[in-house]
């Protein structure tokens, strides 16, 4: 069975930190694969700073060229929104038996796992590797049998500051690779306000 980890996330917009820490669960995880699951939009939830689900999607495909073990995934944006994390396994497990699926979350969704949709199917159906985020820690000790902590070194880039500086016109381009960054600069995404600016 081919070992895929789902990493899941808005990727809004995708950036180094990612990516760096998708290399490093291949190896602490021992993965053949890491596939980055673009969460589409939420219906009931609008958020005015996420891109198109399409152009995060073609934001995430730039970003992973030349790294073969890692793809970009639009499973999500066929499934009925909103899409909840157990539904997506369970469809996945159907549509590739060849794969078994290892859940990559941050410390932050960990601490509130218990809240999640069908936590509890997940935990028995699946492992679940977890890396550490600096406002949540987690202890090695306390976690299940099939919950791995990830020693990940982490990278202190935010798509939340990335869209930010791009709003304030400043330099991103150590922050994203340069595919994203060509994209973004040439197609001048994330500029809201000049938009909203050429309308009125």
């Amino acid at each position: 069975m081919k070992q895929v980890g789902i990493y899941g996330g808005s990727f809004n917009p995708i950036h180094n930190g990612h990516i760096a820490l998708a290399r490093q669960f291949l190896s602490a995880v021992g993965l053949d694969e890491v596939w980055f699951v673009v969460s589409p939009q939420n219906p009931f939830k609008v958020n005015d700073t996420l891109l198109d689900d399409d152009k995060r999607l073609e934001l995430v495909q730039l970003a992973l060229q030349g790294e073969p073990k890692m793809k970009a995934c639009d499973f999500e944006f066929h499934l009925p929104k909103p899409s909840y994390m157990w539904n997506t396994l369970q469809k996945m497990g159907k549509a590739y038996p060849d794969c078994e699926f290892v859940l990559l979350i941050g410390g932050d969704n960990w601490t509130r796992f218990d809240r999640w949709y069908h936590a509890e199917d997940i935990l028995s159906h699946h492992r679940i590797a977890v890396y550490p985020r600096r406002d949540d820690p987690v202890h090695a000790d306390t976690l299940p049998e099939n919950v791995q902590l990830i020693r990940a070194e982490l990278l202190d880039i935010s798509s939340t500051d990335i869209r930010q500086r791009i709003q304030q016109g400043r330099d991103i381009r150590q922050l994203v690779p340069s595919p994203v960054f060509e994209a973004i600069t040439t197609q001048r995404l994330y500029l809201k306000e000049e938009k909203e600016n050429e309308s009125q």
